[in-house]
């Protein structure tokens, strides 16, 4: 059986960076000792390890990874706070359906 993870960090700079690995301990070690000078989180550590979902598969993984980096802020905090339930009103269209309530 394989791990993957899809796992959101919350840098220095208040900004989050999405990510997927196979070794949750080892990826997070990388960010966190700025081992990749042009990474994202390079110049932005330390960063805080904010969600963390655990994948079978490495196709899901990756659509979910796909997924989570196209939503925005609003709907990331409600992943990482387990607030689920706001996901649907959130994806929704502002110009249409106006803005939710906080």
């Amino acid at each position: 059986m394989h791990n993957y993870y899809v796992y959101i960090l919350l840098c220095a700079d208040k900004s989050y960076y999405t990510g997927i690995t196979n070794n949750m301990e080892r990826r997070l070690n990388e960010h966190q000792t700025g081992i990749h000078s042009n990474s994202y989180t390079f110049g932005r550590r330390p960063v805080e390890l904010v969600y963390c979902e655990r994948f079978q598969y490495v196709n899901s993984a990756i659509a979910f990874e796909k997924q989570v980096k196209g939503w925005s802020r609003k709907k990331k905090e409600a992943l990482i706070s387990g607030a689920l339930d706001k996901l649907p009103i959130l994806s929704r269209n502002y110009t249409q359906f106006g803005k939710p309530e906080e």
